[in-house]
């Protein structure tokens, strides 16, 4: 069968510099497997690879919808199947690369995802919800009726809670109830990163200080500019959140990067719940004890098994 590396772990971990080395050894093609990185004109805020990164490994599913459009699980997963079927007809090796644990669930184990479509007046209601009361009362409505799916989703993520009402609603089962699966037409090898939790927060800190040296605030500027509001789902990711208080004057921007760099810390720790240590059908290599020359071994042995 066809074969498929994915590269998981928590965010700032270095799944990104990895893939582009396997990549490179392996004649490989890099499928992103991140919720943010879908968007254009987000670049800095979500740690999309360079231009020059884009151009040395071929990179699929990133910037491939403006930050106003409707984005699905089921859009994500039919575009990452097409995507890496056209990389196994090149004779290519295809690389899952990201921390977004939904993606790669649903492509790797080959979810049959929910055949319901949006209801808007649903989904106006639950939002209005959110923002007159609170979002913990959103969440409880979710755990309250499918805990399983609620576990898995970040309370603040209003968009995905809402989802999953809106499943169980029009659906009449739980969410989590309704992903029958269907073995996808490939072998998965999984790498996973990870590294001692104080040493990933500091690498995390120091990525939210580059980006903000980068220019983060005004690429949060920009997109004030084009149009694109600060209540869209696309803007709702940690870091453009934050960034946009500043701008309206509500922190400070001292104040906002740190916020970003607590709520990455414990996104972080959301992350583990879908990338969890103890799962066999993962290979987990500590960033701070363990280099690449190993990962390459591990990897080349998996290659050339049958």
């Amino acid at each position: 069968m066809k074969r498929l590396i994915a590269i998981v772990g928590p965010t700032g971990v270095g799944k990104s510099r990895l893939a582009l080395r396997l990549a490179g050894l392996y004649q490989g093609e890099i499928v992103s497997a991140d919720s943010r990185q879908v968007y254009r004109y987000m670049d800095i805020g979500t740690a999309k690879p360079t231009p020059q990164e884009l151009a040395n490994v071929p990179h699929h599913l990133i910037d491939i919808i403006d930050p106003d459009e409707d984005f699905s699980l089921a859009m994500y997963q039919k575009m990452a199947y097409r995507a890496i079927q056209d990389i196994h007809g090149r004779g290519k090796l295809p690389f899952l690369v990201g921390g977004t644990g939904l993606y790669i669930k649903a492509v790797l184990e080959g979810w049959q995802i929910p055949g319901v479509s949006p209801d808007p007046e649903f989904r106006y209601n639950r939002e209005k919800r959110a923002s007159e009361s609170n979002i913990d009362e959103l969440y409880e409505e979710l755990v309250a009726a499918d805990p399983d799916a609620a576990a898995k989703i970040d309370r603040r993520n209003v968009r995905r809670v809402i989802r999953a009402l809106e499943v169980h609603a029009k659906a009449g089962k739980a969410f989590s109830k309704l992903g029958r699966k269907k073995a996808p037409a490939f072998i998965s090898f999984i790498i996973g990163l990870t590294a001692v939790r104080d040493e990933l927060y500091r690498l995390v800190d120091r990525r939210v200080d580059e980006m903000i040296e980068r220019g983060f605030v005004r690429e949060v500027e920009n997109l004030l500019e084009m149009g694109y509001d600060l209540d869209l789902p696309s803007m709702s990711g940690i870091g453009y959140r934050q960034v946009g208080q500043f701008l309206k004057g509500e922190l400070t921007l001292e104040a906002a990067t740190q916020k970003i760099k607590t709520e990455t810390h414990r996104f972080i720790r959301h992350q583990y719940a879908w990338f969890r240590l103890d799962d066999e059908k993962i290979h987990w290599f500590d960033v701070g004890q363990k280099d690449d020359l190993e990962i390459e071994k591990t990897l080349a042995e998996f290659l050339k098994s049958k």
